[in-house]
């Protein structure tokens, strides 16, 4: 093995150290996640939101052109929200800047990602994967309302 192959390969691993300790900090420090893929079944199909117990709630939603079924989703404060979203014809996106979530509405199949929401606020939900020409319009929002009031 000469010097040049010697340096390439320590080059790689220390590349792919690099990415390893990245991903444990996304993970561990700031607390990003990646979404779970949930079997489809009919459930999924009619958007909704129900509530578990006094501080969870699942949301059911679906992305379809140019709209979310719910498009405006009401929790308080300090509530754990199970999104399940899924699509009903194209890919779209679904975007919660100041939560960090980042989920695919892909048609049959169903992404999931639990999200806490202390602060009471609204929440802006855009498609970030063009859909096509009403795209720009495509929003919902999640209203965090407090529960003192």
């Amino acid at each position: 093995m000469d010097k040049i192959e010697l340096r390439v390969m320590k080059l790689t691993a220390g590349m792919l150290a690099i990415f390893l300790l990245a991903l444990l900090y996304a993970s561990y420090a700031r607390n990003v996640g990646m979404p779970a893929c949930v079997p489809y079944s009919g459930v999924f199909s009619k958007p909704h939101l129900q509530q578990i117990d006094s501080n969870t709630y699942e949301a059911f939603f679906v992305a379809k052109m140019w709209s979310f079924e719910p498009s405006d989703v009401y929790v308080p404060a300090g509530s754990d929200v199970d999104i399940y979203l899924t699509s009903s014809d194209v890919v779209h996106g679904f975007n919660i800047s100041e939560k960090a979530v980042n989920l695919m509405a892909v048609p049959g199949a169903i992404n999931k990602k639990t999200v806490h929401f202390e602060k009471a606020g609204i929440y802006k939900i855009v498609c970030h994967e063009y859909c096509g020409i009403g795209h720009h319009s495509m929003e919902g929002e999640i209203i965090v309302y407090d529960k003192t009031k």
